[in-house]
């Protein structure tokens, strides 16, 4: 989806918002890739789903939660992370990941445990992204991988997007 958008520094100086990025990214830094983008729009520091303490989310008004996908799901680290966090009232946030594998079903599906236990703990979900990422996982790594670009220009393009269009919600 694409957001009209105002200037970027202007969108910066009207938000009055307390962002956060949760994040679990180690293969090929995929994820990450994206969640430095969403960190420049929303001027939100980027933490480590195995390193935050989960009882600090609800000092921030919008927290992302991310990681690649690993067998329909978000990888473990998050999981675990999303798992611990104390229940909130109607705290914003929004999912994101990156897999082998696109089509918005198959998002839906992999974002699904991770939604279910946010909206379970009281958290409003104001959007979710997701984009192709390298991939050499399995069997993957004798053939060279796949997605071996990505996320490419166009992928980060679409990130930044996606923040500058939560902005406002």
């Amino acid at each position: 989806m694409h957001w009209q958008s105002k200037d970027l520094s202007e969108r910066k100086l009207n938000k009055i918002m307390k962002s956060i990025i949760i994040l679990h990214s180690y293969h090929h830094y995929n994820t990450r890739k994206v969640a430095e983008e969403f960190s420049t729009v929303l001027d939100a520091p980027i933490e480590q789903a195995i390193t935050m303490n989960e009882q600090e989310i609800p000092n921030y008004d919008l927290v992302g939660f991310g990681a690649g996908i690993d067998s329909g799901k978000h990888y473990k680290e998050l999981l675990d992370f999303v798992d611990k966090l104390p229940s909130v009232t109607n705290k914003k946030c929004f999912i994101f990941s990156t897999s082998a594998v696109q089509g918005e079903r198959k998002v839906f599906k992999d974002h699904k445990r991770v939604r279910d236990t946010l909206k379970a703990k009281g958290y409003i979900i104001i959007g979710e992204f997701s984009c192709k990422g390298f991939n050499t996982n399995v069997f993957l790594k004798y053939i060279g991988g796949m997605n071996k670009t990505r996320p490419n220009a166009e992928d980060l393009e679409h990130a930044k997007e996606f923040a500058l269009g939560i902005i406002d919600l």
